[in-house]
């Protein structure tokens, strides 16, 4: 069997990024056994994707949260929209997306040091990043109360369009006063 046939078949029935690692554990385990290392898996993805985009595709393969994603052209987005049209979408209210700016940028963040930047009560918003999975609990601060500890996750990348964090622009360049 052809490795990128089966590459492509992967990134086909995935919903979410797979890394080159995880690809090259996949082939392994395979019937075939197909002894691919993730070095190899990366190029083979990068040469997919060119290949992708010369054929003029409406599906794309994308570098994205920490792997690589098969998903289509943002210009095909109107017709895709109104095949999905009863699916429910992510919607986040004002105070949910400045709460998620403020991890984003300071985490991993406790919930106090998130309200003491909003000036509000931030647990209704926490509970809402938590079970839209955008944020995740990664430990306890070593302060007294050992409080909650909160950053992003892989879905907040996915959401968001982005490869990682450092895609983000910087404070300066957003010039918060």
């Amino acid at each position: 069997m052809n490795v990128k046939k089966v590459i492509e078949c992967l990134l086909f029935f995935s919903e979410k990024p797979l890394s080159p690692d995880k690809i090259s554990e996949i082939l392994a385990k395979g019937r075939e056994g197909m002894n691919v290392d993730s070095r190899e898996v990366e190029e083979l993805l990068i040469e997919m994707g060119e290949e992708y985009r010369n054929r003029d595709s409406g599906l794309q393969i994308v570098r994205i949260g920490g792997g690589f994603q098969m998903c289509s052209l943002s210009e095909c987005a109107p017709w895709i929209r109104v095949m999905f049209k009863s699916r429910i979408t992510l919607k986040l209210s004002p105070s949910a997306m400045e709460t998620l700016s403020i991890i984003v940028y300071k985490q991993p963040i406790t919930k106090g040091e998130i309200e003491g930047v909003r000036g509000v009560d931030a647990g209704g918003v926490l509970h809402t990043l938590l079970s839209k999975k955008l944020i995740r609990i990664c430990g306890r601060k070593d302060v007294p109360g050992r409080p909650l500890l909160y950053k992003t996750t892989q879905k907040f990348l996915q959401y968001f369009g982005l490869r990682d964090l450092l895609e983000m622009p910087s404070l300066e360049e957003i010039n918060v006063e």
